[in-house]
């Protein structure tokens, strides 16, 4: 939770911002920051080259985590974690990566270490992430695995 508020401080927008706010606010901080305006500053051409790998990676996180982007893929969500079972799953920095056997992956974000063991010491992942992990936690699709 802590990511997302730094992201979003650093684009300066709220919860509310809608994709459209979010892109227009990314383009003018990118015209802002971006590299090339430090031709002869090497110094301020790095500090610049940090920023904005900070801002493209804030814009991505906060695209993914907005609830349009998560209406867009709410049917494919939906479908996995009611059909499809856990494959693999761990968390790194309260964030819980799961994998699913259809090769769909998702992060969920915040989800505290002591909720992480009682899932790791379940009988059935699967059947604990559909009662404690799915609808508690903010959630972001993170890509899909190949399925041999």
């Amino acid at each position: 939770m802590k990511r997302i508020g730094e992201h979003r401080k650093l684009l300066g927008v709220d919860k509310t911002a809608t994709l459209k706010d979010l892109k227009t606010i990314y383009r003018n901080t990118m015209k802002d920051s971006h590299p090339d305006k430090f031709v002869n500053d090497e110094a301020g051409k790095l500090e610049a080259e940090e920023k904005s790998k900070s801002i493209i990676e804030a814009y991505h996180f906060l695209v993914s985590i907005n609830p349009e982007t998560q209406e867009k893929y709410k049917e494919e969500y939906t479908e996995t974690i009611s059909k499809s079972n856990i494959q693999d799953f761990y968390l790194e920095k309260s964030i819980l990566k799961v994998q699913h056997l259809n090769g769909k992956m998702f992060e969920y974000i915040g989800v505290p270490r002591n909720t992480y063991i009682k899932m790791v010491n379940s009988d059935s992942p699967s059947r604990f992430a559909r009662r404690h992990i799915y609808g508690n936690f903010i959630y972001r699709k993170d890509g899909e695995v190949m399925v041999e």
